[in-house]
């Protein structure tokens, strides 16, 4: 692998994995359409683009993080959250919900082989990063709610839970869906922007361990590791920039731009995906 293909590669997993576009279905279209190496010859340099954007989210957010660490710590010393408690400690609320929300994940273990192999049909992508285009332009639509984590209900984490599940799939944005759930449930736009990117965390981290044993067992190329550590950088920067840019655009209230760019690239990869 070339340093160019990294960058790229890196630019593409930052940018699309937390702006509503699917870095899934972009990495996939890049792979297939114009043969950068990727995720099935460079296993473990995939590893290392999730392990930077991990560490966006981390930075970005280090001080929820933080927070809810201590405040799980305290929680665990003093008993279940009801009441006033749920009041004295909202960190380690959100933490729960975070944990309840995360736990549809494994529905999607039996079925994982089945998906993988929908990354390299780039017409399914396209038409997934179609339906992504129409959940964010629902999404403008959407009266804005109130709820932050002190006042979301055990039903809401467990519906963008599902809906998370659902977005494993290709060319679906998990952040978009994450979102727009969070909408759907009556979030406040910010919050529901926020509670997507920490529910990725678990998400990424999990689906990273499991990654890591295949890519230890299929080998790696030493000789690509300078290439691999410069990407993961770009991934981890351009991850920063994605959230900071996503956070002000949810202020603002609108996705709508999101939406179009997803139809234009959803009907380009089904196109070109027919031409060659």
């Amino acid at each position: 692998m070339s340093i160019w293909n990294a960058v790229i590669l890196g630019l593409v997993q930052g940018l699309a994995e937390f702006l509503p576009i699917s870095s899934s279905g972009h990495l996939s279209i890049l792979s297939n359409l114009f043969s950068l190496a990727g995720t099935e010859e460079h296993m473990f340099f995939d590893v290392l683009l999730h392990l930077g954007t991990l560490l966006s989210i981390c930075i970005v957010y280090w001080e929820d993080i933080r927070q809810m660490f201590f405040e799980v710590l305290g929680f665990i010393n003093v008993g279940p959250l009801s009441g006033e408690r749920q009041q004295r400690y909202p960190a380690a609320r959100l933490f729960f919900m975070i944990c309840l929300a995360t736990l549809p994940l494994f529905l999607v273990l039996p079925i994982n082989d089945k998906l993988e192999v929908l990354y390299y049909n780039n017409i399914f992508i396209g038409l997934a990063l179609i339906l992504t285009g129409c959940m964010l332009y629902v999404s403008d639509k959407m009266t804005p709610g109130r709820k932050t984590g002190g006042s979301m209900t055990i039903l809401d984490a467990v519906i963008i839970g599902l809906c998370q599940c659902a977005a494993t799939v290709p060319g679906l944005s998990r952040s978009g869906t994450t979102i727009t759930a969070g909408l759907a449930t009556g979030l406040r736009r910010d919050f529901a922007v926020k509670f997507s990117f920490l529910l990725s965390v678990p998400a990424v981290l999990g689906a990273n361990i499991l990654s890591l044993v295949d890519a230890v067992q299929s080998g790696i190329d030493w000789s690509c590791v300078p290439a691999y550590l410069i990407g993961t950088a770009v991934a981890m920067l351009s991850g920063i920039g994605a959230i900071s840019l996503l956070k002000y655009i949810a202020n603002k209230g609108k996705f709508g731009g999101f939406a179009y760019y997803c139809w234009v690239v959803g009907v380009l990869s089904i196109i070109l995906s027919m031409i060659f």
